[in-house]
């Protein structure tokens, strides 16, 4: 049986992040989840800190966030008993990925030192605190990582892990609405006879298609009992026929002849916005799985029964690709505008309660929660989380999350 080359890739890739995931030598678990190691359990305080012991001397760390951004917050001890914040001396420095650094320092507050910053997210960070107390230094190191993995390049690359730069864009703004094709104006002709008289012949049949002064019927006349010809007026498809060899032709319709080639796509627009889309609006068609790209000719003047604004536009139906009745999706185009900063919408992925993308510094990627804005043609308008010219995963983001979510990293307060 022949393989499938697709899904052997993605199983090759697979078995590539199993066996690095449980190789048991050290240079393997340094390639992938360096920050998936077993968490060691910390020892916790009586306001949820961390504890960091030295001698009798001891400092709990705290994040506290109950109606304030997040911050830090110490209560130190010495020999069990609380000490007064104005007696200690402390200050955090908080290094990020990428090398960069938070310096935090502490005033007194009621029986806790305060921090004078918000911990903005991530909370993943290299932790160094200094304290002094009675002319004694104390000084702790820890990794307090969330959200964050490393993968060697070349396993990035056989996973198809692809980043693209966070910078300015041109965004489309649009408009989503539907409505459904009909035939354009004068598409339609009702052939009848020029002289009452009897249908001698019938040249032609339903459904077939015809060309501009083709022969349709032969008409014999009552007045003279001559034959005459009755020709089409136009090239169309014969869409009814409402006669037959040997009827009277009188003054009724005997066929009728459609041009389906050129087609109208009447859209209609609720709300605010069926006043502020110009006539001349751009607009893309999604008719069954074609695309078209238009532009709207006019708009009617009267509001549909159910107060909607009709705004039409010519759809090219020569290949015969489109029928009248069909539905059709548009995507009506009100102009650009120009952001700051947008990332792929693919590249977005949920971690905890936030839409995040993942940064990517050398084999190290980490989570960035981003605040977003307007969208377009799949890309996102990103207010904050992110700076311009940062590095982000744009392709398979999926495959990163997946990684932190095995690593199993908590956010820790």
């Amino acid at each position: 049986m022949k393989k499938n080359p697709i899904i052997s890739a993605f199983i090759a890739s697979q078995l590539a992040i199993i066996s690095v995931s449980i190789a048991p030598n050290a240079q393997a678990r340094s390639d992938h989840h360096q920050e998936a190691a077993p968490r060691v359990e910390v020892e916790k305080g009586p306001n949820n800190g961390r504890m960091l012991r030295d001698g009798d001397f001891t400092v709990e760390l705290a994040i506290f966030e109950t109606g304030v951004p997040p911050e830090f917050r110490i209560y130190a001890t010495n020999g069990g008993q609380a000490l007064s914040p104005q007696d200690v001396d402390i200050k955090v420095t908080l290094t990020r990925l990428g090398n960069k650094t938070d310096a935090i320092s502490f005033y007194p507050e009621n029986h806790y030192l305060r921090g004078d910053m918000a911990i903005y997210e991530p909370h993943s960070f290299q932790v160094t605190l200094n304290a002094t107390y009675r002319s004694k230094t104390y000084q702790w190191h820890y990794d307090n990582f969330e959200g964050r993995v490393t993968i060697a390049k070349p396993l990035a690359q056989s996973m198809d892990i692809q980043t693209s730069i966070v910078g300015p864009k041109m965004l489309h703004q649009r408009h989503q609405a539907y409505g459904k094709l009909m035939l354009a104006p004068n598409a339609t002709r009702h052939i009848s006879a020029r002289f009452a008289g009897e249908v001698k012949k019938l040249h032609v049949r339903q459904g077939q298609w015809v060309t501009k002064g083709q022969k349709l019927l032969t008409i014999e006349s009552n007045s003279n009992l001559n034959n005459y010809n009755i020709t089409a007026p136009m090239s169309g498809l014969i869409s009814a026929q409402m006669t037959g060899v040997g009827e009277q032709s009188g003054d009724k319709t005997l066929l009728t002849i459609i041009d389906p080639s050129k087609l109208v796509s009447e859209i209609a627009v609720y709300g605010n916005k069926r006043f502020e889309i110009p006539q001349d609006a751009p607009v893309t068609l999604t008719i069954g799985n074609k695309e078209v790209t238009t532009t709207f000719f006019d708009t009617l003047p009267q509001l549909t029964a159910n107060q909607a604004r009709i705004y039409r536009a010519y759809v090219d139906n020569a290949q015969g690709d489109f029928s009248a009745g069909q539905f059709v999706k548009a995507s009506i185009s009100l102009g650009t505008f120009d952001v700051p900063m947008a990332v792929n919408k693919a590249a977005l992925q949920a971690f905890r309660d936030f839409t995040v993308v993942y940064t990517n510094i050398g084999e190290q990627y980490e989570v960035r929660m981003l605040e977003l804005g307007r969208e377009s043609d799949g890309w996102v308008e990103v207010k904050s989380g992110i700076n311009t010219g940062d590095s982000y995963v744009s392709k398979n983001s999926y495959i990163i999350k997946a990684d932190i979510e095995k690593s199993g990293a908590s956010h820790d307060h």
